[in-house]
Formats: structure tokens, sequence, C-alpha cells
């Protein structure tokens, strides 16, 4: 079906490479490939990026966490922390495609960030990525006094499946009583695997994702038949309760299959109490902000550091 694309965006449409999504080999390889390069032009003065490993849940294998400082000393009580979580469908991505955002947010916010790799699906399934990014939102807090970091401001944000990442382990968090979190970003959320919303239904031909691909990245995730009691930690969209949950910045894009079920998160976060910022933004679709020289894609990312400097009270 023809669709109404912001005009400036169009020429990523020719730019995209021929795919084959069920070669999920070649796809995560292809991503690197795709990553690499832009990593070598990534300017990371000003920050100092380190390595570590945060321990895993019951057994489970350490984290590998990668943590971006300002290389100004950390003020009296230290610095805001965001944690950020990839996205890719639960199946493909690294913390190596987060490079210049983690970058950009410590150097224009003076803030620390800490990227984690989480282990990715079919191979290791649900509750494997969510438990790594909880062991990594908890080694954060037990090692914050050694990052400089403030305790009372650790942020938790991520896009696509990464979102949804997010919202999940903002919700363990919640549940298991901590680390308290000051702050969520769900950036065109992966959140709900039932795929009943109409934007899921109706968008079936989009770039970069579409129906097909939400399926496919559930299946991967859940496993083909996961029964009727799916966790609210795997899809947020379930959870029956909300409440006390830290203040969300949520964005959708127009023709984005993961469009409504973003929206209607943010609504029920809402009705909830919980305090909100949401950005729908017209004419774009799953993935248009790469094509970074459009005047949307500007916007979406200079409101995304805006949310981030007020959620996270840099500056403070």
């Amino acid at each position: 079906m023809p669709y109404d694309f912001d005009p400036e965006l169009l020429p990523l449409l020719d730019l995209l490479p021929e795919r084959d999504p069920d070669d999920l080999e070649g796809e995560r390889a292809l991503l690197s490939e795709m990553v690499g390069p832009l990593n070598t032009k990534v300017d990371t003065s000003g920050v100092t990026v380190a390595d570590h490993r945060a321990p895993g849940a019951d057994g489970a294998p350490d984290v590998p966490v990668r943590v971006y400082s300002p290389e100004k000393p950390s003020p009296t009580g230290g610095r805001p922390v965001l944690l950020d979580i990839h996205g890719g469908g639960f199946t493909v991505g690294s913390i190596e495609m987060q490079h210049g955002f983690c970058t950009d947010v410590a150097r224009e916010l003076g803030v620390v960030v800490a990227t984690v790799e989480y282990r990715l699906a079919p191979e290791h399934p649900f509750p494997s990525a969510i438990e790594d990014c909880y062991a990594a939102l908890r080694w954060l807090h037990d090692v914050a006094d050694d990052l400089g970091v403030d305790r009372e401001r650790i942020g938790v944000g991520g896009q696509s499946a990464g979102g949804g990442l997010t919202a999940g382990t903002v919700l363990l968090a919640r549940d298991r009583g901590g680390p308290e979190v000051c702050f969520q970003v769900l950036g065109i959320p992966e959140l709900d695997h039932r795929l009943q919303t109409t934007s899921m239904r109706t968008f079936t031909d989009t770039p970069m994702f579409d129906r097909s691909s939400a399926i496919r990245s559930w299946n991967n995730y859940l496993g083909p038949d996961p029964g009727e009691e799916v966790s609210p930690y795997a899809s947020p969209a379930t959870a029956p309760d909300l409440t006390g949950l830290p203040p969300a910045y949520v964005t959708a894009m127009q023709f984005d299959p993961l469009r409504d079920e973003g929206i209607l998160y943010a609504l029920r976060l809402l009705e909830a109490g919980v305090q909100v910022e949401l950005h729908s933004f017209p004419g774009t679709f799953h993935g248009s902000a790469l094509f970074t020289k459009a005047e949307v894609s500007r916007r979406a990312e200079a409101e995304l550091l805006h949310a981030l400097r007020r959620g996270l009270r840099a500056g403070d």
C-alpha cells in the first residue's frame, strides 16, 4: 500500500541493502559490516570508554557492559547514569551499534552511559535478555561509587526491542524492590506479542520493519508456541499494573507496526498516574531516524536529548 512518507526520508529507501530476513546469521553479519566503518568515525574526545562485566543472574554468564564517562571529574554526589539497551528484534545487534549514541549523550549531557551486551534469541530465548539487562542495572547500582554515579539518578532507555527490554527491566526493578529507576526512555518500543493493534495488522509492507518482522521477532524470543501465560517482563503490554513506575519518554513513528502498542502503553502509564511525554513523528517509519539529515530525524534527536537532560536531572 502507498505511504505518505516525509519526502526527506525517501533517499533512505534507495540506500537500504538487499536482505533475507530468514537468514539470521546473514542479518547479523550485515549489521556488523555496516556498524564497523561508522564507529571508526566517532569522535570520542572528552569521553572515556571502558569495558566491564556484570555478574550474571543465578549462575548465568557474566554480562558485558561498556561504560562511557565524561573525562571531567564527577561533581559531588556523582553524575546521572543511563543504562542503554540496543534494539534488533531480540535477535541481532550489539553494543557496537550504540557507540556513537552513547558517546554523544555522555559528552553532550555530562552523564555516564552504560550499554549492555545481552544474550540474543533464538539461541538464548526469554528470559535471558531481560535477566542480563536487569543484572547490568543491578551492577550499575552496586558500583555507583566507583563509577562516580548518583544512585538516585539511574535511567534506562532503548529503541525498538531495546525499548521493550527497557519496559521489562523497569517492571522487574519495581517488582524486585530495586534498584530504583528515575526515568525510562521507550523509543519505538516492541511491547506486545499479541500483534493485534491496528498499526500491527495494517503495516504489512513497511520499510525496515513490518508485521512479518514482528512475528519473526516474537517467535525467536518466545518460541513459536508460547502459550497463553506470557510473562509481562517479556511482553510489557500485558502487565496488569503499571503503577509505581518511573516517568517515561515514549516515541512512535507514523508508519511503524509498533506505533500503536507504544501509544497505548503510554496511555496506560498515564492512567496509572505515571508522568509521560509522548511524541509521534509524522511521515516516519521504523528506523527512519537512520537518515540523520532529515529535519524530522534531527528534531527527534534533539527532543530525546532534551528529555534525557530533564529526566536524569543532568546538570543538577
